[in-house]
């Protein structure tokens, strides 16, 4: 797919965020290719390709199924793309939009177990996506509410003390 339709699907900033990823992707490739050009037997493939295997598991681009260096080189961009907070914080719902979710983590309304995260980029391991959450001192999250709602509620409970001032001068 182009980089413009990715950018613009993942709400993305800028196409350097889709070069980092893919700069991340042909590396791990590579090393899947010259770890397939040794034999089946040897120990270095044996050892490193399953570390790398396991640790694309663990961050969720393979699933348990695929778990043969063969799948490691048939990876896409949008499998990385599809871990970054911004997408799974758009895909649990917290978020109307890809843009909104970035917005919400930027902001610093979004954790990931007990932990605030506001980096958008951030990729999300398989363990730790069901505790993707907003947080605790956020509105959304049961915290202290926003300004505008602390505004109203105060003006509906009998409204606010500067128009009695301006009243006492006249």
């Amino acid at each position: 797919m182009t980089q413009g339709y990715l950018a613009g699907e993942y709400g993305l900033r800028n196409k350097r965020e889709i070069w980092r990823i893919q700069l991340t992707l042909s590396k791990i490739r590579r090393a899947a290719r010259e770890l397939l050009k040794l034999d089946d037997k040897d120990p270095k493939r044996l050892f490193e390709g399953n570390a790398l295997i396991r640790r694309l598991v663990r961050i969720g681009v393979l699933d348990d199924t695929r778990m043969r260096l063969d799948y490691v080189l048939a990876l896409k961009t949008e499998d990385f793309l599809e871990r970054r907070l911004q997408t799974q914080v758009f895909k649990l719902g917290l978020a109307k939009s890809v843009h909104h979710a970035r917005v919400l983590i930027r902001q610093r309304h979004i954790r990931v177990g007990k932990q605030i995260v506001n980096v958008p980029s951030f990729v999300v391991r398989l363990d730790s996506q069901k505790h993707i959450d907003y947080a605790l001192n956020s509105p959304y999250g049961g915290g202290r509410a926003g300004r505008v709602k602390r505004k109203r509620a105060k003006a509906a409970a009998g409204g606010d003390g500067g128009d009695d001032a301006e009243e006492d001068d006249e």
